[in-house]
């Protein structure tokens, strides 16, 4: 028989009036057939997790769950609906998202009722596009024929090529023009710029993830709409943004469509700022990228460095990647839910099997029970947990804190092991995490990039349409602006109670603390701690020293914190002799490279509880050890423990010191030294390179690596 035609295959379903379960295996057997691909053999398959089926993820026993109509591994889920009954394939498409990882995370996720198609790209990491078209498309369009080509035989022809982390960045980029326009135009200060720009940012969000509506008659959301409508007109901009914020606030009417009430303060401001039509075009541009694909890991801190360009050197101003954060909240927040998940799976096995052979409705009802109960256990740990980074920032470890719990938490309710149960809904949220920032910028920016992390969760794992009004909650309360280590009279501040506390704590090198803050800052700080930190302590110990005693007091139960890597020795490393004398360090990386505003420098991870670790388990670079020491060693040695000897008394003199700020590389020095002065004299015949301690110890004669840049450096 020859190969079917697209226009004999658009002819044989053009008119079909069959229901869904009549028509979809016939109709994607064909579209095997059109394509020159073999068909799935045979029906009903999945059970034993076969790679290309249909009904995929259907369990014989209870029949009651199906993850997808057709499956191809490593290629595409396809989710059918009856012709002409549906006017968008929201429903459809959430259930494929609900079940992505049952679905082996297949690249591409399609919606069909034969007439329509939406093809969905889910390649991890980058941006989501989807390409949509008739049935009629695959006669009249050789592209259209040739992507259905492609999802079977090449699927990675659709990816977008775009990372999200790029995505991020261009609309960083935007929004730091926006903001130089407005500091220029204005002369406005970054706090409002920051309150404007941030719900600028976040409508433009809200409409890419359909909680703004369309425009009538146009397929751009209305705040897309309005600038587009506007651009050219500043005052008019102003006067429709406004509606639309007001709309925003309390819910309303705007351009005859109905806004959702967003509340959660953000817009109890609702002044809108006249900027030039400059900015404006800036911000048409910004609308036409694809805000439902942001990183808010990291765009809150481009962010709130584009809105305050002195941020970059501010203090506690340290950009962290997504890498950096995972191994900080993996292992202090999430291994220990990990743990007792496969603790509960493995109470659970046993029992589903009972249920699964039970013949009774006394005993199905008993083991339904009895895994409904283990689930609801799980579900309740993970929906009362509570995490705190004291030095918040922008929110991105929060976001990740807060992303992760809904990734474990829907993989509780998707556990094969509770099929055939009342489905569960995800209840993990925002007001689970706690912060404190004392920067205003970074504070507002850390609300909202959480609260934009949770709605891009539900949106790309299919729950979007369960949010109740307001979409929004005030997260006042959760995340502080505070000063985390001394309140402005002197004493000491209260951290909330919670289980956890993550973060990366601002450093700054004891010989420079007195200088950046202040002697007044600085002599009530002292005296705050005196006997706890010693003076010349960098300042990020103090973070450490409080999340210590909030492990001992019983305020929360893991820690895990980035600093300097200079923490693991001096008056640094007392604070985490400390932590070791009183509870213990279970998780370190030692030295590690960094990168903060495009430099390399060297931290260190530690986590550590209030109590010997109970699980016995240490790791140390990422291998297991038996323990880890103050120094964060795993030496059997313990070098930390080591006395003076009093026959070297007297031995050695203290050295040179840096004290000020004068780095230069190493081919700077070398210019220098061979320059000759005004006598006619070589500058080096009088002044000498000088090697340090560190130096001799690693072999680095011509090198000086600061604390601050890992520049190659001279001492002259």
């Amino acid at each position: 028989m020859p190969p079917m035609t697209p226009q004999q295959f658009v002819q044989n379903w053009q008119n079909t009036t069959l229901g869904e379960r009549q028509s979809y295996q016939s109709h994607f057997i064909q579209l095997c057939e059109l394509v020159g691909h073999p068909a799935p053999s045979g029906n009903g398959i999945d059970a034993a997790g076969k790679t290309f089926a249909f009904e995929y993820g259907i369990k014989k026993s209870t029949g009651a769950q199906g993850f997808a109509d057709v499956f191809y591994d490593g290629h595409f889920a396809i989710e059918y609906k009856a012709p002409g009954k549906y006017k968008d394939f929201d429903a459809a498409y959430n259930q494929l998202l609900q079940y992505h990882e049952q679905l082996n995370n297949s690249p591409l996720l399609i919606v069909t009722d034969i007439n329509k198609w939406e093809i969905h790209t889910k390649f991890q990491g980058t941006e989501t596009k989807v390409h949509r078209f008739t049935n009629a498309d695959i006669a009249n369009r050789p592209s259209t024929l040739k992507m259905l080509q492609d999802i079977f035989e090449a699927p990675e022809r659709l990816h977008p090529d775009r990372s999200t982390v790029e995505v991020t960045t261009d609309a960083a980029d935007v929004f730091r023009e926006i903001a130089e326009d407005m500091r220029r135009e204005l002369e406005a200060s970054p706090e409002r710029i920051a309150r404007f720009l941030t719900k600028l940012v976040f409508c433009l969000f809200a409409e890419d993830v359909s909680l703004l509506p369309s425009a009538p008659n146009s397929a751009k959301g209305i705040f897309a709409e309005i600038v587009e409508r506007t651009y050219r007109e500043p005052s008019r901009f102003v006067q429709y943004a406004r509606q639309l914020f007001q709309a925003m606030a309390n819910g309303g009417d705007v351009l005859f469509q109905k806004i959702p009430y967003f509340n959660g303060s953000l817009f109890d401001d609702v002044e809108v700022e006249q900027v030039s039509t400059e900015a404006l075009g800036k911000l048409l541009a910004a609308a036409a990228l694809n805000w439902e694909s942001v990183e808010p890991a990291i765009f809150g801190t481009l962010f709130e460095r584009s809105l305050d360009p002195s941020k970059r050197a501010q203090l506690g101003a340290h950009y962290t990647s997504r890498a950096d954060i995972l191994d900080i909240v993996r292992p202090v927040l999430m291994q220990p839910l990990e743990r007792e998940w496969e603790a509960i799976q493995q109470q659970a096995v046993p029992i589903r099997a009972q249920l699964d052979i039970a013949t009774t409705p006394k005993d199905r009802v008993k083991y339904s029970n009895q895994l409904q109960d283990l689930r609801e256990k799980m579900l309740k740990r993970l929906r009362e947990i509570k995490v705190l980074d004291p030095a918040c920032g922008s929110g991105n470890f929060l976001y990740v804190s807060l992303q992760l719990l809904m990734d474990l938490e829907k993989s509780v309710i998707n556990d094969p092991l509770f099929i055939g149960l009342t489905l569960a809904i995800p209840e993990v949220h925002p007001r689970q995490m706690y912060g404190i920032e004392i920067n205003p910028i970074a504070h507002d920016l850390a609300t909202i990039v959480v609260w934009i992390g949770y709605i891009q969760w539900r949106k790309s794992n299919g729950y979007s349409k369960s949010f109740g009004e307001p979409i929004l909650q005030d997260l006042h309360d959760n995340i502080r602006q505070m000063d985390a280590i001394m309140n402005a009279d002197g004493t000491e501040p209260e951290w909330p109670e919670v289980d956890v506390i993550v973060g990366n704590p601002p450093f700054l090198g004891g010989n420079r603390i007195r200088a950046e803050l202040g002697d007044t800052y600085i002599d009530k700080l002292f005296r705050l701690y005196d006997g706890r930190m010693p003076a010349f302590a960098d300042l990020v110990c103090y973070w450490f020293e409080k999340a210590r005693v909030h492990l001992n007091t019983g305020k929360a139960k893991r820690a895990g914190l980035l600093s300097t890597n200079s923490i693991r020795g001096g008056v640094n490393r007392q604070v985490l002799q400390r932590i070791k004398d009183t509870g213990d360090i279970f998780m370190a990386w030692s030295d590690r490279k960094w990168i903060l505003d495009g430099a390399a420098v060297r931290v260190s991870i530690v986590g550590f509880s209030g109590t010997q670790n109970v699980d016995g388990e240490h790791f140390l670079d990422g291998r297991a050890v038996a323990s880890i020491n103050a120094d964060l060693t795993a030496s059997s040695a313990d070098i930390t423990t080591a006395k003076h000897l009093v026959e070297n008394e007297n031995l050695c003199v203290y050295g040179s010191q840096q004290k000020g700020s004068f780095d230069i590389t190493s081919q700077q020095a070398q210019q220098m030294l061979l320059a000759v002065n005004s006598s006619g004299i070589k500058n080096s015949d009088v002044v000498k390179r000088g090697v340090n301690a560190s130096q001799l110890v690693k072999g680095r004669a011509n090198a000086y690596s600061s604390r601050t840049k890992n520049l190659e450096k001279e001492i002259i």
